[in-house]
């Protein structure tokens, strides 16, 4: 009950707030709840939701700070490492520094090429004690992530990290990682939890998102977890491009097969998504890119008694395409 009246404190300015009312009077909370997910369908509600917000690198229900770092140096100057932080729906730079970067231009393709990936990765860990070759510290990231997986990329080890500590700094790059100045890294510790950060990699520039994209894709996820919902297996799977790939590398066609026969049975679904961060996918590809990620409460019951459950946190790429959502992969 209480989420359900957070949500409605939130879609009243969408909408007249007696018709609320008398939906609740006359066919009570169920009623709406079903009024709530037809609104998070529509472009309209989350153009009201995103009209002040600081979409520059995009849609952000679950995190506090942002590394964007740049893998090509502009003219006269050193690839750039900047840190934000999101403070009041405002994005704040705390960061503007020099950094080094892997030798080769483009998309990392295979261990030991010497390249900075493109892409987006969460830091998955604080490394101390390292070989001081890395500095005081280091932050890991999740390279390769889903979608360099199912494009064939390899490679590991891609952290953010320092300069040597005996000093003896004779290369201009690193092996593929971000190295910034240790006092720098170390202010930097001190002010972010990698928990809560997410890091950017491009190459030359990155684009600002557009609010109309964002707009988009919000509805198309509750669209498609409608359509997920209620077994409707034509529109569930038109949100997937013909060039989709699971995470255990399924193609489109074995994934659609095998969604038919499970919507067949007739599941009653209970779907909840929350914590959502949309951020925009650097490509050399032109590709209108872009990485989903959210937890999700999954319950489906057959026959009244509880089938399947599952929580944890999800992972969507999509394209943009032709004004809708288009999954490449999914985890």
């Amino acid at each position: 009950m209480k989420i359900v009246w957070l949500l409605l404190i939130t879609v009243f300015s969408y909408a007249n707030e007696y018709d609320w009312i008398r939906i609740y009077r006359e066919n009570g909370v169920e009623a709406l709840e079903k009024k709530i997910d037809a609104v998070l369908q529509t472009q309209e509600y989350w153009k009201e939701v995103l009209k002040d917000k600081d979409t520059r690198f995009g849609y952000y229900e679950d995190l506090k700070y942002l590394f964007v770092a740049s893998k090509d140096a502009p003219t006269l100057e050193s690839p750039r490492l900047k840190l934000y932080a999101l403070e009041n729906g405002k994005w704040v730079e705390k960061l503007n520094v020099n950094s080094l970067v892997g030798s080769k231009g483009g998309h990392k393709q295979k261990e030991g090429d010497l390249a900075t990936p493109i892409g987006v990765y969460t830091l998955d860990k604080r490394l101390v004690n390292l070989d001081q070759y890395y500095g005081p510290l280091a932050f890991s990231t999740s390279y390769p992530n889903l979608y360099d997986r199912v494009q064939k990329r390899t490679g590991y080890g891609i952290w953010i990290h320092g300069m040597p500590l005996n000093g003896n700094r004779e290369e201009l790059n690193t092996r593929g990682c971000i190295a910034i100045e240790n006092n720098i890294l170390t202010s930097v510790d001190k002010m972010i939890d990698h928990r809560d950060s997410l890091l950017i990699t491009f190459s030359n520039e990155i684009s600002t998102v557009k609010k109309g994209d964002l707009e988009v894709i919000l509805a198309d996820l509750f669209q498609w977890k409608e359509a997920w919902k209620n077994n409707e297996i034509t529109s569930y799977l038109s949100f997937y491009s013909k060039d989709f790939i699971r995470y255990d590398g399924q193609k489109y066609n074995a994934f659609a097969a095998v969604k038919k026969q499970i919507f067949n049975k007739g599941q009653q679904k209970n779907i909840q998504f929350s914590k959502i961060n949309i951020s925009p996918y650097p490509n050399e590809e032109g590709k209108n890119l872009f990485k989903i990620g959210y937890y999700q409460d999954y319950k489906a019951y057959l026959k009244g008694n509880l089938n399947y459950s599952s929580k944890g946190n999800k992972e969507l790429y999509v394209e943009l395409k032709n004004g809708k959502m288009q999954i490449l992969a999914e985890k």
